[in-house]
């Protein structure tokens, strides 16, 4: 007979120990994931006082039922001889923190609108939430590294975690405190896909129509869609849990493009850091570039983290109506050049960044030790990889010509009245912006048509593999591109930096080419076909933007029809996870033959 899940209640012998044991294991998860709901509850709705009460006496309860957990944690560490692994440095911290909260408690005057005070214990509202969330945070982080117990497979489960993180943002963003004025199911799963997805095509205006605690949401969807939710939970799991197994290892190998097992762990834990790390140093420049037009300091750090993370996740929401083509940043060229250096840093790869940083900290090791005479050079064979060279090249021959190009065909145009340095801030911006960010310092329903159609080509191409952007990617338009140079040559092979590229890679790179001109075409035909009075190449725009994840828009998003939305959100959604991934996870995977076929040849000119 089963009392809980692996507790047999007729084995007399540690029955005690092992109903505690799922407790602590199970009981305060749910009790925080309650107080974590009332959380939502609470900042989403305008609720009268009464439930306002019920909620914060549910916090208290999830605070008391940490303190009681963490306790008897303790006491079973050296009564039943548990594990000192399953009490947490994490939780240590915020039981001391609340310790102290409590014991400064006295020295705060009783009766301010703003204390909590339920059953003698009195504290900060905005402190006890925060308990709240981090200990929702840690209890959820402990099981996040189970998914692979659901024996799915990676690509669906890669899908499917996008699928639900839009839903639960749409949810949220329906909230009525998140929103002005109320929002529709349709333009509030746009918003949600559009964040989630760092596209940034948006059909309500982000500072008007959505409040502060809105803005927020948004800038959370941002932030996990950018480097995936199966990254985030992975992170906090092994940043609580300190432990993984082999298994944990091998399931999250497939999400963040890392072959070498005994680094997938601190792979994972450099991507969320250096994530944060980029995002710090963006948000404290643009607060010092943008802090002196800014009427409030508090107004000037919002902006400046919001446009930090956006910026770096390649998003290109913004807190202002009209991006930064709104007069108040229109002429903060250090501030559009601090967004694009963002841009490209979030749209080159992680992959990348992690080679070329470990490339100079060997060349910077062997140079000093040269100079210092402490060791002789010995050439150990450090190089940077063929993808991060192929990344490194395709990107800067990319953003060298569309500078140029924009130069060149807008002088008579958004170019018109600047001086020369202005002129090549703006040409820089121009150029980095369609690469997947979606920010515009122009008003893009002047730029002139060449400029459209390098804007079209940019955006189609996209960021690179590993990175926060979307878009075909610039190494599969590279293997593509060598490829057809190889045809050409006659040659058997795809050679480049004297190694040879794999068939597989040149057959996933068609493969993706010709999926992203099915997907953009029928999304162009659907579009048309919904809202046959916007011109064709504004859809056009729109739709190379919406799966390249990039959020320019030539001012029709708004307009657009109830089934035009719901196209863009589906292409949004398959340029975000990807066409192959999407295919991997439909489709089963074929048996392997021990047969072949005769070959034939077939005609092709």
């Amino acid at each position: 007979m089963k009392l809980f899940k692996n507790i047999d209640i007729d084995e007399p012998t540690g029955l005690i120990s092992k109903v505690i044991s799922w407790m602590l294991d199970h009981g305060l998860f749910y009790i925080s994931l309650l107080a974590f709901l009332g959380v939502i509850v609470e900042e989403g709705f305008k609720l009268p006082p009464e439930a306002i009460s019920g909620i914060q006496l549910v916090y208290v309860l999830c605070i008391f039922s940490f303190i009681v957990t963490l306790s008897v944690r303790v006491l079973t560490t050296f009564i039943y001889g548990r594990s000192r692994k399953k009490i947490l440095f994490s939780e240590y911290f915020l039981f001391a923190i609340l310790i102290i909260i409590l014991f400064f408690h006295w020295l705060v005057p009783e009766g301010q609108e703003s204390k909590l005070i339920v059953g003698g214990i009195a504290s900060d509202l905005a402190i006890i939430r925060f308990h709240v969330i981090i200990l929702f945070l840690i209890e959820f982080s402990k099981r996040s590294l189970q998914f692979q117990k659901l024996d799915l497979n990676p690509a669906l489960l890669f899908t499917g975690s996008f699928m639900l993180l839009i839903l639960i943002g749409t949810l949220l963003l329906m909230l009525p405190k998140a929103t002005s004025n109320g929002i529709s199911l349709i333009d509030a799963l746009f918003t949600s896909t559009s964040a989630v997805c760092v596209t940034g095509l948006a059909v309500l205006d982000t500072s008007k129509d959505f409040t502060h605690f809105g803005q927020v949401i948004i800038l959370i969807l941002i932030q996990i869609g950018g480097l995936g939710i199966m990254t985030f939970t992975s992170f906090f799991g092994f940043f609580f849990k300190r432990t993984s197994s082999i298994e944990n290892t091998l399931f999250i190998q497939d999400f963040i493009n890392e072959k070498r097992m005994s680094k997938i762990i601190s792979t994972t834990l450099k991507i969320i850091s250096v994530t944060l790390l980029i995002e710090l140093a963006g948000s404290i420049l643009i607060f010092i570039t943008i802090h002196s037009k800014m009427s409030e300091p508090g107004e000037a750090v919002w902006f400046s983290v919001f446009h930090s993370i956006s910026a770096f996740c390649n998003a290109g929401f913004s807190t202002l109506a009209q991006g930064l083509y709104q007069p108040i940043v229109r002429d903060a060229y250090l501030l559009h050049l601090i967004i694009a250096a963002l841009i490209i840093l979030g749209g080159i790869g992680f992959p990348v960044i992690f080679d070329v940083y470990s490339s100079f900290k060997y060349a910077f090791r062997e140079k000093v030790g040269q100079w210092s005479g402490q060791s002789k050079y010995r050439h150990r064979g450090r190089h940077l990889t063929v993808h991060t060279k192929i990344v490194l090249v395709t990107t800067t021959v990319l953003l060298v010509l569309g500078f140029f190009m924009y130069l060149w065909s807008e002088q008579h145009n958004t170019l018109v009245g600047l001086s020369w340095p202005e002129k090549i801030a703006v040409s820089i911006f121009g150029s980095v912006t369609p690469r997947t960010a979606g920010f515009n310092t122009v008003d893009m329903s002047k730029i002139a048509v060449p400029t459209m159609l390098v804007y079209l080509i940019l955006m189609w191409i996209g960021a690179s593999p590993g990175s926060t952007g979307g878009g075909l990617k610039t190494t599969t338009f590279a293997v593509a591109v060598l490829n057809t140079l190889s045809v050409a040559k006659h040659r058997r092979r795809v050679e480049l930096f004297r190694r040879e590229i794999t068939n597989e890679s040149v057959r996933k790179a068609f493969s993706v080419i010709i999926m992203s001109f099915l997907v953009i075409g029928l999304s162009v035909f659907f579009v048309s076909l919904y809202n046959p009075e916007l011109s064709i190449i504004a859809i056009a725009f729109e739709c190379f933007s919406a799966f390249s994840t990039v959020g320019l828009s030539l001012g029709i998003t708004g307009d657009l029809a109830f089934m035009s939305k719901v196209v863009i959100i589906i292409t949004m959604f398959i340029g975000r996870v990807g066409t192959l991934t999407i295919l991997i996870a439909l489709i089963r995977k074929a048996k392997a033959h021990t047969y072949q076929y005769p070959y034939e040849s077939v005609f092709i000119t």
